[in-house]
């Protein structure tokens, strides 16, 4: 047979043995630990030199081993904001492979494209923001990234002739990681980014934020873009979209939802987003909340001339030869990727299958399993919260020690957490107090998940302080 040719009785036997495993780890996968006991010597292992003659299926046997080192998506994995892995959504990832679309150009990748489009239009309309169109990318990072280029470049041009000077984007000392590192690769720099004191909530404070606006054009600054979080990294808090989005409208601001963690969540609690219709883009991990597999994330905007505007730049070989609304549509005119994976399939799969009131309960679930924790937490005389309890992510302290020592002793305390394997959580930072976070976007995750979170935590500092 041709080199790489695989017959279909071949294939089938592989997949067959592929499926064995999938269906063993999840069959026992909250038996598992959740952060597996893995060094680096036991992931030397993986670190072999390729074979010239192939292993066939012995392959297999890899793929087993490689189960027993990762950090297992059971409904005790809440760190950071990490979706826990429909497997529904899994097997839409390995059709999308199997059918290997480009999904460029309607012509390209007819059905994959249709479909995309049509997931996000929909999703739009789902969370609120209806007319909404869209893309999908590998993560929130690229969809801000994106977001704030068609910003700049609807504000102060720069893909011809270069950045302009005096350029300012407005956010809030919450923002996530990904926003200072847009500007500085759109060439704004950094300096040309101003974050905007919270208040009590952690929520930007707009009087603060209107001072900094007034300033910059005092000075002769110009704003271009207004980022409002839909769900801080750290704490959950939800800006006040609804001031935020007058705010930008009055200053003539581009204004960005970072949503990548919350905004799913108007699935099931709509109330809390209000003004979030009226962004001009918006992002959304389905990664995150929609509890899809790594990666599957959305960047929604309202005005596709604007993509274009941003995007748009055609060599001869990429051009469509039809002026058709559907057959002539072309991705690659709206966002920064030419080559791209059919990400849609996996949520359009895993959408039809469970059906949006499945997670539209998976969400509220999770919010309730949060308020939860928050309450154990409160009635825990050794444990504190650090921030309010917003949306699913949970900071909180073990609080039972001199106040110098606090940081230090809770720093010791995930580590102690996470080395026993039970549970993994992530750490929080919040005004200068040291703690634990909890993040719940797991669909696993049940109540007595929850309150093994607080039984870990008192038990690693039952070992963490007592006497040597």
């Amino acid at each position: 047979m041709p080199p790489l040719r695989v017959s279909a009785d071949e294939f089938r036997a592989i997949a067959d043995g592929v499926n064995r495993l999938v269906a063993d780890f999840l069959s026992d996968l909250e038996e598992r630990r959740t952060v597996s006991a893995t060094s680096t010597t036991d992931t030397a292992a993986f670190d072999l030199p390729l074979p010239e003659e192939g292993v066939g299926e012995a392959v297999l046997r890899d793929l087993e081993a490689i189960s027993e080192h990762v950090r297992a998506p059971t409904g005790r994995r809440l760190p950071y904001v990490l979706g826990s892995g429909d497997p529904i959504g899994a097997l839409g990832d390995l059709y999308a492979s199997v059918l290997n679309q480009n999904v460029t150009a309607w012509r390209s990748a007819p059905a994959a494209v249709t479909i995309e489009r049509t997931v996000l239009e929909s999703l739009a309309a789902a969370i609120g923001c209806d007319g909404f169109v869209g893309t999908f990318t590998s993560g929130g990072s690229l969809g801000n990234l994106m977001a704030l280029a068609m910003a700049r470049e609807s504000r102060a041009p720069a893909n011809e002739d270069g950045a302009q000077p005096g350029a300012v984007v407005y956010a809030s000392e919450e923002v996530h990681m990904s926003i200072p590192k847009a500007v500085a690769m759109l060439g704004l720099g950094r300096r040309s980014l101003r974050l905007i004191a919270v208040d009590e909530n952690m929520r930007i404070q707009v009087p603060a934020l209107e001072t900094a606006i007034a300033r910059d054009r005092e000075a002769g600054r110009r704003g271009i873009a207004l980022v409002g979080s839909a769900g801080t990294i750290m704490s959950g808090a939800i800006d006040p979209l609804a001031e935020l989005a007058d705010v930008a409208r009055r200053n003539e601001l581009w204004f960005h939802v970072d949503g990548a963690y919350g905004a799913a969540a108007a699935l099931a609690q709509p109330e809390k987003f209000v003004g979030m219709s009226r962004a001009d883009s918006i992002s959304l991990d389905a990664h995150k909340w929609l509890y899809q597999p790594l990666d599957c994330s959305m960047l929604f905007y309202r005005d596709e001339d604007a993509a274009r505007h941003a995007f748009a730049y055609s060599a001869e070989y990429v051009k469509t030869a039809s002026d058709d609304a559907i057959a002539g549509f072309a991705f690659f005119d709206q966002t920064i990727e030419l080559s791209r994976r059919f990400r849609a399939l996996k949520l359009w799969l895993s959408l039809r299958y469970h059906g949006l009131t499945a997670f539209r309960a998976a969400i509220a679930e999770n919010i309730e399993q949060a308020k939860l924790l928050a309450k154990l937490i409160d009635a825990e005389p050794s444990l504190e919260l650090l921030a309010p309890v917003e949306l699913s992510a949970v900071c909180f302290r073990w609080a039972n020690a001199e106040t110098d020592t606090l940081n230090d002793l809770n720093e010791e305390i995930l580590r102690e957490v996470n080395q026993a394997g039970r549970v993994w959580l992530s750490n929080a930072s919040i005004r200068g107090a040291v703690g634990l976070r909890a993040c719940i976007t797991n669909h696993r995750t049940t109540e007595q998940d929850v309150r093994t979170v607080v039984e870990e935590v008192l038990a690693a500092a039952d070992r963490v302080t007592a006497p040597a």
